[in-house]
This record gives structure tokens, C-alpha cells and sequence, in this order.
């Protein structure tokens, strides 16, 4: 059934009230047959593959059909865009003001095509002008069809294709040159002659390159059972997504010769080209995650993308079982076990002591009076923490994610640690070691 695979997975989004992203071929060749494994043993190898064509009226003048005929020899990338949305009874699922949007991801790791895709790309790397030159024509084609699109892209497998394209670039840590630059620069000149911004979110992929001291990848750890050094390792990792003052032990810190603090960067680049492109981690993870320090991480994480400004981020597991990892999302969705969330109005939070504890603040802008804190205890003793500079009154409810308090659960959750009466512009918490703290003030 055309489209199936990708329609169900937006109906199931739909079901769940979440957004979905969907990634629409761009390397140039989709499979044509279920016939088993293509050799490699000549690659490029399309005789069993049939070309992607980004736009069906430069190559025929058939209209548009939810059931496209299977002889012809191309698959047309805006026709499968429009029976998408005609699946879904002309809802607008690609309109920037849709209850769930449906955003479009621009193919999948591009630099490493030559090996993931080595069937049709063969050993050769796409160029990043090449690649570019087919980002600004696929773009092209689907804003055609919706203006209101938000498209997604370049999906970067990791530092080395936004740093400097695998190579191919001669990017200098302090530089302008990195492919980011490039991407940033060649798309703002595209959208200003079409007429509208062609890529809305750029983004990225983020497997934490970390290591621990024995130089284990901290994405490896995922033992229920950790040495006190890999669990700094992976609860102080998020940092480098941000932090100027810390400095992980990695091949990306080498390569920068300092802080990575990724996203400042990348704002940065952003901000001198288009600051209406917002930010993008469509895949990540940071290791742990059958340990309480995956929660650490994982709970920093999603605070640091808030008060970062990233536009949309995705979780992507590295195996079946990473109950602490997802419990993170709990500290801020759900705590109570119920329908209570973080707050929908940001608050600046600075930590006084960063290493040891992160903390995120909110306010709800339906609820006046009503503030909430996600405070994250990475270090091994308690920490009795202030809160100082926001007006609260009333009561303070705890609820809290620790090894201890995760012992036995399934799924891993929130416990309610207490209540507390607070008034005025300060109050203190004492946070238990390694424990993800959320404190809703109504």
C-alpha cells in the first residue's frame, strides 16, 4: 500500500498527541523489489532500484495520485509529500499551525551514505556541493506544494559532518568555514531568490563522543552496574553541549582544542547568517541508561535544550532496555503521575556550583503563582540547594528519581519525596546524591 509505512507512523503520533518527523529520500534511489539483499561487490549497483525524482511536473504531466502506478521508473518526492497529507483527509499535517505537525526530514546521514548506502552511492562520498545543490531542489519542490512545511535537514550523523564534511572541508575550530557555514550561507542566498525560507530547523545528531577514564565511549556504558568515574563521565557530558568551563575527554574536545559548548557555536553561525533557523537534535544519546546517571543526563539534557532553544530534539535508544533514560522525561512530564507538567514560560536558572548541580525553572502562564523546578544532583553527597530570585508562596510538592527510589519500578518514575511550605524569594531543598529533583510550587 503506497505510503503505509509512513502513514501509520504519523496516525500512532496523531493518537498520542505528539509531532511527528518523517524523512523523505534525497540520496536518489529507492528500492524496487523485495527481492533480498543487493551486492556490493560492484557498487553503485540500480538495477534493482528505481530513481527519486524531487519534482513530478518537471518530469511528467500526470497529476498527482494516492496510488502511483509501480512501472514507472521514478517515485516523485513532492506526489508522496501531497497523498501523505491526502491520507489524512487534507488535515494540513505539513502546516506550521497544525495541532500535531508533521515535520520533514531531509534524508538521514548524508556524509555516510558511501558506507550505509554503499548499494547505490558506491564507495565515493557525496560532496557538500553536491549535496547542497539537491538540499535547495528537494526544498524547492515540497514548499511548492506547502509553503507552511517545516523542513529539516541536514541530519548530520555527528560532529564530523558539521565540522568540516568528513574531511572534505579545511574547517579551523574558530573559523567560518565549517560545513555550517557553507549549508547557512548557500541556503540563505537559495530561500532569498525563491522567496521564503527553504530549511526551518538545522540539525544534527548527537551520540556523546565522551570517554571515561579507562577510554570506554560513555554511548557503551549501559550496565546496571557503573564505576563512580563513568557515571561523572556520562552525568557531566550534556555540559559539553553548552558549558564554556568544562572540558571532556573526547576526539571532538581534541579536534576544537578546548570546551566544545556545541550549541552556542552553532547559534552563533546561525545568528551571523539567518536567526530565523532554528535547532535541531533529531537523534541523541549519552549512555547510561540502565544506571540512575542516564537519568542525570538524560533529565540535563532536556533542560539544557529548553534554555538553549532548540526547536525539536528526539531520543533515539541504543538498545531495548533503557528504563533510566526514559524516566528522565517523567521529572518533567507526568511527575505526579498524573497530567502535571514543567511549566510552558522559561526561567533563567543559573548554578552556582554547575559540576555538582543543574537546575531549570518555570511558570505557567495558565496558572499564576504556579513555578516549577527540575533540580539535577550529579555529585555523590547530598547538596542542600537555594533558590533565589523568583517570588513563591504557597506549597512546594517534591518528587524525586534516585537508584534507591528506583528499585523494584517499572517503569521507572517519579516517588513523592514531600512537602514543604515556601514564601518569598528563596527557599532551600536538600538534594540526595545522583537524584533528579521536581519541585511544583502551587
Amino acid at each position: 500500500m503506497p505510503a503505509e509505512a509512513v502513514r501509520a507512523l504519523i496516525a500512532a503520533d496523531h493518537s498520542a498527541g505528539a509531532a511527528s518527523l518523517v524523512t523523505l529520500q534525497m540520496q536518489g534511489w529507492v528500492s524496487a523489489d523485495e527481492a533480498g539483499p543487493v551486492s556490493t561487490s560492484n557498487p553503485p549497483d540500480t538495477t534493482r532500484f528505481k530513481p527519486v525524482v524531487f519534482k513530478k511536473s518537471t518530469q511528467s504531466a500526470a497529476a498527482f495520485t494516492t496510488s502511483p502506478p509501480t512501472s514507472d521508473n521514478a517515485v516523485y518526492m513532492d506526489e508522496f509529500a501531497w497523498a501523505l497529507d491526502q491520507k489524512f483527509a487534507g488535515q494540513g499535517i505539513f502546516g506550521a499551525n497544525a495541532a500535531t505537525p508533521t515535520l520533514v526530514q531531509l534524508d538521514n546521514e548524508p556524509e555516510l551514505w558511501n558506507s550505509t548506502h554503499l548499494e547505490i552511492q558506491g564507495s565515493a562520498p557525496i560532496s557538500s556541493d553536491a549535496y547542497i545543490a539537491r538540499t535547495i531542489a528537494l526544498t524547492k519542490a515540497l514548499k511548492d506544494q506547502f509553503p507552511g512545511m517545516t523542513i529539516v535537514g541536514p541530519a548530520h550523523y555527528g560532529f564530523g559532518g558539521l565540522y568540516s564534511w568528513q574531511g572534505e572541508l579545511g574547517a579551523t575550530p574558530s573559523g567560518a568555514n565549517w560545513f555550517a557555514d557553507k549549508y547557512l550561507a548557500a541556503l540563505k542566498t537559495a530561500s532569498a531568490s525563491y522567496g521564503k525560507p527553504l530549511v526551518d530547523i538545522y540539525d544534527f545528531h548527537w551520540y556523546s563522543e565522551a570517554r571515561d577514564p579507562s577510554g570506554n565511549r560513555i554511548t557503551s556504558l549501559n550496565g546496571a552496574s557503573l564505576t563512580d568515574d563513568q557515571v561523572q563521565a556520562i552525568a557531566q557530558s550534556p555540559r559539553s553541549l553548552w558549558d564554556a568551563s568544562y572540558s571532556e575527554s573526547s576526539w571532538i574536545h581534541d579536534v576544537l582544542g578546548g570546551p566544545i559548548r556545541l550549541l552556542p557555536r552553532l547559534q552563533a553561525k546561525i545568528a551571523a547568517s539567518d536567526p530565523r533557523l532554528a535547532l535541531g537534535i533529531t537523534e541523541y544519546n549519552n549512555g547510561g541508561c540502565r544506571h540512575i546517571a542516564g537519568t542525570l543526563a538524560q533529565a540535563d539534557n532536556l533542560g539544557i535544550f529548553g534554555a538553549q532553544g532548540v526547536r525539536a530534539a528526539t531520543y533515539w535508544p541504543l538498545g531495548s532496555d533503557e528504563p533510566f533514560c526514559l524516566a528522565a522525561f517523567r521529572a518533567f512530564r507526568g511527575f505526579d503521575g498524573g497530567g502535571a507538567v514543567f511549566g510552558d514560560t522559561a526561567v533563567q536558572a543559573t548554578s552556582s556550583n554547575v559540576q555538582a548541580v543543574a537546575a531549570y525553572a518555570s511558570t505557567d502562564s495558565a496558572h499564576a503563582g504556579r513555578a516549577v523546578f527540575v533540580a539535577i544532583n550529579r555529585s555523590t553527597r547530598t547538596q542542600q540547594v537555594a533558590f533565589s530570585g523568583l517570588p513563591v508562596a504557597g506549597t512546594a510538592q517534591l518528587w524525586r528519581i534516585s537508584a534507591s527510589s528506583a528499585s523494584g519500578q517499572s517503569p521507572v518514575k517519579p516517588v513523592s519525596a514531600g512537602t514543604q511550605a515556601v514564601s518569598g524569594t528563596s527557599f532551600s531543598v536538600s538534594l540526595p546524591a545522583l537524584s533528579v529533583t521536581t519541585i511544583a510550587v502551587d
